[in-house]
């Protein structure tokens, strides 16, 4: 077995280190010398730009255009809307100087004083202030809406407590600001953009998800509702995977972006904001992998297929590679990502274990027997199983079982999650089951902050979500007894 998996702890043993560990091993990312930033590595940023561009099209298709906006937001924006800088001063780089300068003591180079802004600028910890001051150039009359525009840009975040891919001071991100000419289809907008995050979820990420309201006190900071998609980890943990908010009129009040309606009167513009994140990446590390390693769902693999020769001396070589060729061809053609693995300096053993390792769904093997027969050794990622196959027929094959990896990948982690979804009507049961398998919970709350304050407080448990697609049964909250409109869902959370 390769070093590499013989240095991966078991996730039973250590759950948090075994995923430091496929972070590190399979090559995804790495810390960087900046305090809680991280450096994705080219495999792990070959995985992110699958996603980008899944989601890229998926916002073009639903009308949306690109644009970009600046890092920088002047300190004054984020105090008027007051909400907004409550949820966010705790988080923000501040940009005071612009000059460096020698120390006259030689001691290197220190802060010039005299460059010191007449504004402090905030490095963009999200885009809402400073778009909507650009929106009030924009919009003018009702002709000149609705605007949908997204930008892929990085933010900053300033987190004392980090973690690759989930939770880092800079981390890269979509966000879509979109403005309207009234309430419902600002709403509406909302309700599509968390369908689309909930779509790439699961058909492209293998991912399932609750969607469902936010409560009001787990709300964006700014929004009058806030939609999400909620994914059970699998240590029993939740990972908030992707946001959608309705804005309502408050930025563009702040921001005195009115238009003309078709009456001729002026109205305030009405708002949307959605966005993932490069945590999507340590969703599909928790979602899937195991103690060999990623498993990367075919539809975001850099590679789906990795072709290993088997051979003594160059002129077996040269013949399994010109077999390999032929059939990487066909593969390529029938739109699949190959590689051959010809590298003369790592055994065969060395490589199955790495390509494992990496999460690459399908193998293929192919020695001096197999050559002569026609033949070649096939193996699945997700269910770890070989057999020999003909080499006829090998890109319809490789087809269809990069659909059946994709879909049981999928049902894999269902079948977890059903597993892992439990319903209780007492306190007493929430946190036993709290304590002893984690998980989802589905429980009755009587609505109001201090309940779940308290729960929080005592259990460190959060109410992920109101589903919108759950039991909407009345009953009574499982701590105060009051009515409860229907059961919510609670779980320790990322």
């Amino acid at each position: 077995m390769a070093k590499e998996l013989k240095d991966l702890t078991s996730k039973e043993e250590n759950y948090y280190q075994w995923y430091n560990d496929l972070v590190n091993k399979a090559g995804l990312a790495e810390n960087s010398a900046v305090r809680g930033c991280m450096v994705i590595k080219p495999y792990g940023y070959a995985i992110w730009e699958n996603m980008q561009a899944a989601l890229d099209k998926m916002f073009k298709e639903t009308g949306h255009q690109n644009a970009y906006f600046p890092l920088f937001i002047p300190k004054s924006y984020f105090s008027r809307e007051a909400n907004h800088v409550d949820g966010f001063a705790k988080e923000c780089a501040v940009v005071t100087h612009y000059r460096l300068k020698n120390d006259p003591d030689g001691k290197g180079v220190v802060v010039d004083p005299e460059a010191k802004l007449e504004e402090e600028l905030i490095v963009r910890p999200t885009s809402e202030t400073i778009i909507w001051s650009t929106y009030k150039n924009w919009i003018h009359s009702y002709r000149d809406l609705p605007i949908l525009c997204n930008q892929w840009a990085n933010v900053v975040r300033w987190e004392m407590r980090t973690r690759l891919f989930l939770r880092t001071a800079e981390f890269l991100w979509q966000e879509g600001h979109t403005a309207h000419s009234n309430r419902q289809e600002a709403i509406d907008e909302m309700w599509k953009m968390i369908r689309v995050y909930q779509r790439f979820a699961e058909e492209y990420m293998a991912m399932p998800v609750v969607v469902g309201h936010k409560s009001d006190s787990e709300r964006f900071a700014g929004a009058e509702d806030t939609m999400t998609i909620e994914a059970l980890m699998q240590d029993g943990k939740a990972l908030q995977s992707g946001t959608s908010h309705f804005l309502a009129q408050n930025f563009a009040k702040a921001f005195d972006v009115q238009f003309t309606n078709k009456e001729g009167k002026l109205e305030y513009v009405w708002a949307t904001s959605w966005g993932v994140s490069t945590r999507l990446m340590g969703a599909l590390i928790m979602a899937h992998s195991d103690n060999n390693g990623l498993m990367i769902p075919p539809k975001l693999a850099p590679i789906q297929v990795v072709m290993i020769p088997i051979y003594k001396g160059d002129d077996e070589l040269k013949q399994i590679l010109e077999k390999m060729d032929q059939i990487a061809a066909e593969l390529k053609n029938r739109g699949i990502s190959v590689k051959i693995d010809d590298r003369d300096n790592v055994r065969s053993g060395f490589k199955f274990s790495e390509y494992e390792l990496k999460g690459v769904p399908l193998r293929m093997a192919m020695g001096p027997r197999d050559l002569a027969n026609g033949t070649i050794e096939i193996m699945r990622r997700d269910t770890l199983e070989k057999q020999t196959v003909s080499t006829e027929g090998i890109a319809d094959l490789a087809v269809n079982l990069m659909d059946e990896i994709q879909k049981g990948i999928f049902a894999r982690a269902l079948k977890f999650r059903e597993e892992n979804t439990t319903k209780v009507d007492t306190y007493e049961e929430f946190k036993e089951v709290l304590e002893t398998k984690g998980g989802f919970i589905l429980a009755h709350w009587d609505g109001t902050p201090e309940t779940e304050a308290r729960i929080k407080e005592e259990t460190k448990a959060t109410i992920r979500c109101i589903p919108v697609d759950g039991d909407d049964t009345p009953g009574v909250c499982m701590v105060t007894g009051k009515p409860s409109a229907r059961r919510v869902l609670f779980a320790k959370a990322y």
